[in-house]
């Protein structure tokens, strides 16, 4: 009898399952841990704005909070959350190339998460907090897609070129903002004036916030082609090269805006023209020398991986669970229809970040313990890849 040919089945894609924990570089999900506290400081400075609103005679604290929030934290933890975004698609890109897909197969891929992206982010926008960045990186993603073939120099011309627009955006709102004497519309009462509030907020933050990160965004791209966060050792010189000039240049940046949020010089709407897209400018330079400086962390923190370490990076690998975690604990504890906590006070807003965040460190820390991925990871996977056969 004439034998049959049987094919034998296609085994499936390594790209639908998530890359093993053991096989992850550390740097990037160190920032990712690190930086939720930096996002969860400005949410909560946020929200003493929207509850409290601007004390006429605030404490010696709140100023240092305020101050200190405009110097670290604004514009400076969100730059460097885009570039990670930026350097994740770039990765993703890079592995379906090696595996033999092309670039139209690829590009179908990253433009379904996108979508997904946006979807699940305004969501989030509109029914917890609309400072969301989940959609702006979706949109970021379908618009900026077709940059992964670029080479480098367009990359850094296109980066060159969007980089006032964002300037100019900032500029007017600071301006708009002191001649007004108001930053944002107080936090209503009730859940459909909530509602109504985000539905009304949202799509202006998504606008100036889309602006702000295609910058980082476009550098994160480049850094994940020369591997720089996956391959520290490497890059060294560069790293602290970018730590030091970085950090230094984003805090003389931000201390113009600072002094005049904190109510220590009373800046003209002509003054906030050129100090805040100052402030916006040199955040680019604090966000990629915060990613240096914890990369350079990760060097020596590698080789002895303790147990904070390894729970920062649990964290930052469920970054996306416990962004969204973060929004649900505000929404508990501030929204009018829950507990309607108070927040008069920008000091007492740093205490309850850290108090949050810190809570997610130790949930992450349990799930890496028992084995478990982050919910919202394993569904963007599965709403983007499929199920795993």
């Amino acid at each position: 009898m004439p034998q049959t040919s049987v094919s034998a089945p296609r085994p499936p894609d390594p790209g639908h399952r998530p890359l093993p924990s053991d096989h992850r570089s550390l740097a990037p999900d160190l920032a990712r841990g690190v930086m939720l506290l930096v996002i969860a400081l400005a949410h909560t400075h946020l929200f003493s704005v929207l509850l409290g609103g601007a004390d006429p005679a605030p404490s010696v604290l709140d100023r240092v909070a305020t101050a200190g929030t405009v110097v670290f934290v604004d514009f400076r933890g969100y730059p460097l959350f885009a570039a990670l975004f930026g350097y994740g698609i770039a990765q993703i890109h890079r592995r379906r190339t090696e595996q033999g897909r092309e670039w139209r197969w690829t590009r179908k891929l990253l433009r379904r998460r996108a979508l997904w992206f946006l979807l699940i982010g305004a969501l989030h926008g509109l029914l917890l907090f609309p400072g969301d960045i989940l959609a702006v990186y979706g949109v970021v993603a379908l618009l900026f897609v077709g940059v992964l073939r670029l080479r480098d120099r367009a990359l850094a011309v296109i980066a060159l070129v969007w980089l006032p627009m964002a300037a100019v955006a900032h500029a007017l709102i600071s301006a708009g903002e002191a001649m007004t004497g108001q930053v944002l519309p107080p936090l209503p009462d009730g859940f459909l004036s909530e509602l109504v509030f985000r539905l009304t907020l949202y799509p202006a933050l998504v606008v100036v916030m889309v602006l702000s990160t295609v910058v980082p965004f476009l550098l994160g791209v480049l850094a994940a082609r020369h591997r720089v966060l996956e391959q520290p050792r490497e890059h060294l010189r560069l790293l602290r090269t970018a730590a030091s000039i970085g950090v230094p240049l984003s805090v003389l940046g931000a201390l113009p805006l600072a002094l005049a949020k904190a109510g220590v010089w009373s800046a003209t709407p002509l003054d906030h023209l050129f100090i805040a897209p100052l402030h916006q400018v040199t955040g680019y330079a604090g966000g990629l020398g915060y990613a240096a400086l914890i990369a350079l962390a990760s060097v020596r923190l590698d080789r002895h991986r303790g147990r904070v370490t390894d729970a920062l990076a649990a964290l930052g690998q469920r970054s996306m669970t416990f962004y969204l975690a973060q929004s649900v604990a505000w929404a508990v504890l501030f929204s009018s229809y829950t507990l309607g906590l108070p927040m008069t006070s920008p000091a007492v807003g740093v205490g309850v970040a850290v108090t949050v965040w810190a809570t997610t460190v130790l949930l992450a820390d349990l799930m890496r313990q028992r084995g478990r991925r982050g919910p919202a990871e394993v569904l963007l996977r599965r709403l983007t890849y499929g199920p795993v056969r």
